[in-house]
């Protein structure tokens, strides 16, 4: 008996219980979002900064959904959970926060790309 409980403890230490989680999203460079922009079809970029910032210029096509609101109910413009969603932030911070949650409320299939400073692509004003 004592055997078998010193082989469940060192099981649970091995399975890391208690231990930071993995993202649930996948990281790619902004060139790899352009990319991908470029060839799917069913897709929302979605920005989580501020209004402010994302009316002084954001990626044309792209939404904004402020990362502090994310997570706190339902989100009306992310009706389907499945639907390839392109994160990005102004630096990377609020986008990787963004993404977890995300996942988090259990949508599948989310990118997270960095920031606006890193895109080299086109910006264009609300």
């Amino acid at each position: 008996m004592k055997l078998l409980i010193a082989a469940l403890g060192a099981i649970l230490l091995l399975t890391g219980c208690g231990g930071a989680k993995a993202p649930a999203y996948r990281q790619v460079s902004p060139t790899e979002a352009a990319a991908l922009i470029e060839s799917e079809t069913n897709y929302i970029i979605l920005d989580v900064r501020t209004q402010t910032e994302y009316d002084q210029g954001h990626i044309p096509g792209a939404i904004c959904v402020p990362n502090e609101t994310i997570g706190t109910g339902d989100i009306p413009a992310l009706p389907d959970k499945e639907q390839l969603i392109l994160v990005y932030c102004r630096s990377g911070n609020r986008s990787k926060q963004a993404a977890q949650k995300l996942a988090d409320s259990g949508y599948t299939n989310i990118v997270e790309f960095g920031g606006i400073l890193s895109w080299t692509g086109e910006t264009v004003p609300s």
